[in-house]
C-alpha cells in the first residue's frame, strides 16, 4: 500500500510505515519530508522507517526534520530507523552524532527486520 499525500511516498512494508526519501534532501523539500514523517507517524506501531537508500545528500534542514521525528517518536515510545547506503549521508549522520540517536541500517530489509529496541552502535557497524 502506498500513500502519496504528503509529497514523499509513504509505504506500509511488513506492517511498518516507510517514508521513501529522495536523492537529495535540503531546504527546498525538508518541509515535505517533515509532512511525510508526520503522516507515517499517524500509523500505529512501534517504529517507522525512513528509506534513504537512494539519498546521496542531506543538509541541516533534512537532519532537523529527522531529529524532530525522532523526538516525537521517542516521546510516544516509538522509534525512527534509517536505511542509508550513501557514504556522504552516513558521514553527516556520524559528524552530527545523529547516528547515536537514530538507528542507522545498511539496507531497508535490515531496518525492517530488527526489533524496536535500539541496537548498540557497535552492533550496527557489524552488519554488512
Amino acid at each position: 500500500m502506498t500513500m502519496t499525500e504528503p509529497g514523499f511516498a509513504v509505504r506500509i512494508t511488513r506492517g511498518v510505515p516507510v517514508v521513501i526519501a529522495p536523492e537529495e534532501i535540503d531546504i527546498t523539500n525538508a518541509a515535505a519530508l517533515r509532512a511525510a514523517l508526520l503522516h507515517a507517524a499517524a500509523r500505529p506501531g512501534p517504529a517507522l522507517v525512513v528509506d534513504m537508500t537512494r539519498t546521496r545528500f542531506c543538509d541541516c534542514a533534512g537532519l532537523h526534520a529527522l531529529h524532530g521525528a525522532h523526538k516525537r517518536a521517542q516521546a510516544e515510545g516509538r522509534q525512527v530507523r534509517l536505511a542509508v547506503t550513501g557514504a556522504q549521508v552516513r558521514r553527516i549522520l556520524t559528524l552530527t552524532a545523529l547516528d547515536r540517536l537514530i538507528p542507522v541500517w545498511a539496507s531497508l530489509d535490515q531496518a525492517l527486520a530488527h526489533p524496536p529496541a535500539a541496537p548498540t552502535r557497535a552492533a550496527r557497524e557489524q552488519d554488512p
